[in-house]
């Protein structure tokens, strides 16, 4: 494993990394409320830290979908299922599959199909409800451009939504990625979306919940 390798930030630990400073401040903050008697304080205080440090588990994930199929990046809901004439870094109409992340989701965000990383585009934007259509189009995010071994294209965007305020992505353009690997995480609520190719056949519905690494959303054909 090279110095730079991004999967040095992504070592697996109960806790995403970017979640242990506010996990600790939480910690200590309730800490002080009960040393210092206010018990009043003390269990919102309580309820808050569990609250944080559930936001940011990083359970381990087992892959089991198709080899042809590209899982779910994310957990969440898919609240979008529909075609677009392009997009960035691919010219062409693309199948948008979009994965909507409450604050109770685990928000580590998985890498869809393997491939390499042939670029990398953040937007600075809004920060309008992620459930929202305009979100897309409006919203911070960054793009996330994979080639597949077969030559298809794959584009996964992450969204912030309208509490999220830092989006993390992990590798480079050039790496080698997995399908089902971690790439990142978006802090407080957001989305993610997946642009496949328009013939790919879609797995799953609207409503339907899916998880990062395991539930399959697509077949590439």
């Amino acid at each position: 494993m090279s110095r730079n390798d991004f999967r040095k930030k992504q070592d697996h630990i109960p806790i995403a990394r970017e979640g242990i400073p506010y996990i600790i401040m939480a910690m200590f903050v309730t800490l002080v409320a009960a040393i210092h008697g206010h018990a009043l304080l003390t269990w919102p205080l309580l309820a808050g830290t569990l609250l944080v440090g559930h936001f940011f588990r990083d359970p381990e994930r087992v892959l089991t979908a198709d080899a042809s199929h590209l899982v779910s990046p994310a957990d969440g809901k898919i609240i979008a299922i529909e075609p677009v004439d392009s997009i960035r870094f691919v010219e062409g109409p693309r199948m948008k599959i979009s994965i909507f992340m409450s604050v109770f989701n685990v928000h580590v965000n998985r890498i869809p199909f393997s491939g390499v990383v042939k670029g990398l585009h953040y937007q600075k934007g809004r920060f309008h409800n992620a459930g929202l259509s305009k979100a897309s189009r409006e919203n911070e995010q960054n793009w996330v451009w994979i080639r597949a071994q077969s030559g298809q294209d794959l584009v996964v965007t992450q969204v912030a939504g309208l509490i999220a305020r830092r989006i993390v992505c992990w590798p480079r353009e050039g790496d080698q990625v997995i399908r089902g690997e971690r790439f990142g995480l978006i802090r407080f609520g957001s989305r993610l979306d997946v642009y496949v190719p328009a013939d790919a056949e879609v797995l799953v519905s609207m409503g339907d919940r899916v998880f990062a690494g395991e539930s399959s959303l697509c077949r590439l054909t």
